[in-house]
């Protein structure tokens, strides 16, 4: 996991849908004016993040043997092999707990 920012252009952002829309064109706007609790209108929550975009696991330190031709091939890649191996066993990890 990186712990480079998500640039705006990049997240995911909320999705809103019509119906959602229709209900905040629809509420009371006198609640509006309070300055404690902004309205905020759903074109703000295009560029949202989302919790998981927050996620940030506890890591755990431990050891592994890797064979030398995939150590030198993550190193390769440039600086984070470490969070690349850790990446790659996450999405791995994820399309296995998908399939059950």
């Amino acid at each position: 996991m990186s712990r480079v920012r998500t640039p705006i252009s990049s997240r995911k952002g909320i999705k809103i849908s019509e119906s959602t829309r229709k209900l905040y064109e629809e509420r009371d706007g006198n609640l509006d004016s309070d300055p404690d609790a902004p309205a905020l209108p759903p074109e703000k929550w295009a560029h949202a993040m989302r919790r998981d975009e927050f996620f940030r696991p506890i890591k755990k330190q431990t050891t592994v043997r890797i064979d030398a031709d995939v150590l030198a091939w993550l190193k390769s890649k440039g600086e984070g092999h470490l969070s690349r191996i850790n990446e790659i066993l996450r999405e791995r990890m994820e399309a296995d707990k998908r399939a059950r």
